[in-house]
């Protein structure tokens, strides 16, 4: 029997939670299901409406559901997978260094027999698969599946179009164009670029400037070990450099160090900055809040490869007392009635019917994904080679955003524990 679990209310879903575990001895099963997205986003919605949908179709299984937050999950789900607290179904942050460790450490359920069984993979575009499944030594594009994603993301340009239209900028097809029309914002006393380098969005903009200059096989070099990564090379090296220059140039806000990724999105959201380069995660909430100006999208400006993936996914800790549940609960988000709900709410599904998007805007949404999928255009994120990366690369970025360091120092302090890692692996 699973042991009493405090169960979070479902925001905005008048679902109620019960607060009683499965140990009431009424032989009863516990589903105990963790998330971090927004309810009131478009896969926050659609997962509401999925576990509203298990309660009726399982009324003798307890549905417990806890709101968690990325970060919590991004720091604890090693110590929590490995007590009874585990829950039996859980979102979590796919790569090497979340999805990838958590496997290798043998916290993760194997899903392949699963995943081939339900015809999971079928719904998947093969560039999907690849952050679903891992090898024994937790790096990802393996042969066994550990995690099932239901949505996909990207990072794009989101660009304020009655500032363009006021400085008479025009929407760039390459880099030179993007920086010709930075140059012009700067000059009219304008910082072009909302940032956040207390969070994600800065080591996301530093590999866009990577991904300028990479091919595909330096990305599998780099995140799957293929092969060796020169970290004094073009891809890196010039990246950090033209980080540094987009600094100094006044790109970006000279506080920009401290800002966390909420405040970027609501300052961009007000209108007093130009262009924010962050993810479709935000597209559902701007789409609904930006009432006082017109605003677009641009993928970053000549680039083939973008950073995105299949989105966050669900795995299934080994200490999971329901693991049939949870199973089931995979599958009903990934039916094509839960799909067309994620596509109708603003986020991007990987099995939706094209068909059944009836929003303009997030048709554009679901055009653009079909078309970096096509051309394999998604190159994952730069922090997910290495466990505890993302906090090397959010104070490496912050030294840039800052001054105090040097491209060259920035690159040092990301090499080390790349070749740690490479070396602990067996690489």
């Amino acid at each position: 029997m699973k042991k009493l679990r405090i169960a979070a209310a479902l925001a905005a879903a008048a679902l109620a939670a019960t607060a009683c575990g499965g140990g009431s001895g009424d032989g009863a099963q516990t589903l105990t299901i963790w998330h971090y997205e927004d309810p009131e986003g478009g896969i926050g919605k659609a997962w509401t409406e999925a576990i509203a949908e298990f309660r009726k179709t399982h009324p003798d299984v307890t549905v417990e559901f806890e709101e968690k937050s990325f970060e919590q999950m991004q720091k604890t789900a090693p110590m929590v997978l490995n007590s009874d607290g585990a829950p039996d179904v859980m979102e979590y942050n796919k790569g090497n260094a979340t999805t990838g460790l958590l496997a290798r450490q043998g916290l993760l359920t194997d899903l392949t027999g699963e995943v081939t069984k339900r015809g999971w993979d079928k719904l998947l575009a093969p560039s999907l698969q690849t952050t679903a499944k891992y090898d024994a030594k937790g790096v990802m594009g393996g042969d066994k599946w550990y995690g099932v994603p239901n949505y996909a993301e990207y990072v794009m340009v989101y660009y304020n179009k009655d500032l363009f239209e006021k400085h008479d900028v025009k929407v760039p097809t390459t880099l030179e164009e993007f920086t010709a029309g930075l140059d012009t914002f700067t000059k009219a006393g304008v910082t072009p670029i909302a940032m956040a380098g207390n969070e994600y969005p800065g080591q996301h903009l530093f590999y866009e400037f990577v991904l300028n200059r990479a091919q595909r096989s330096w990305v599998d070099d780099y995140q799957r070990y293929t092969g060796k990564v020169d970290f004094n090379g073009p891809e890196l090296a010039g990246a950090a450099q033209t980080f540094a220059d987009w600094v100094s140039k006044g790109y970006l806000a000279k506080d920009s160090a401290g800002i966390k990724a909420e405040a970027m999105g609501t300052a961009w959201m007000a209108g007093k900055y130009p262009v924010v380069i962050s993810g479709t995660w935000w597209y559902e909430r701007f789409t609904s809040e930006v009432k006082n100006f017109a605003w677009g999208t641009f993928l970053f400006p000549g680039n083939r490869l973008h950073p995105g993936s299949a989105g966050n996914h669900w795995v299934v800790p080994t200490r999971s007392d329901s693991k049939d549940l949870a199973q089931e609960f995979i599958a009903l988000t990934m039916s094509r009635r839960i799909q067309n709900r994620i596509a109708n709410e603003g986020a991007v599904a990987v099995a939706a019917d094209p068909g059944a998007v009836t929003n303009p805007k997030y048709k554009d949404l679901a055009t653009t994904y079909q078309r970096l999928v096509a051309q394999d255009g998604l190159a994952f994120y730069p922090d997910w080679p290495v466990p505890g990366y993302y906090d090397t690369l959010l104070a490496g970025t912050q030294t840039l955003l800052n001054r105090s360091k040097s491209p060259q120092q920035f690159l040092g302090d990301m090499r080390k524990p790349y070749e740690d890692n490479l070396a602990d692996i067996g690489g």
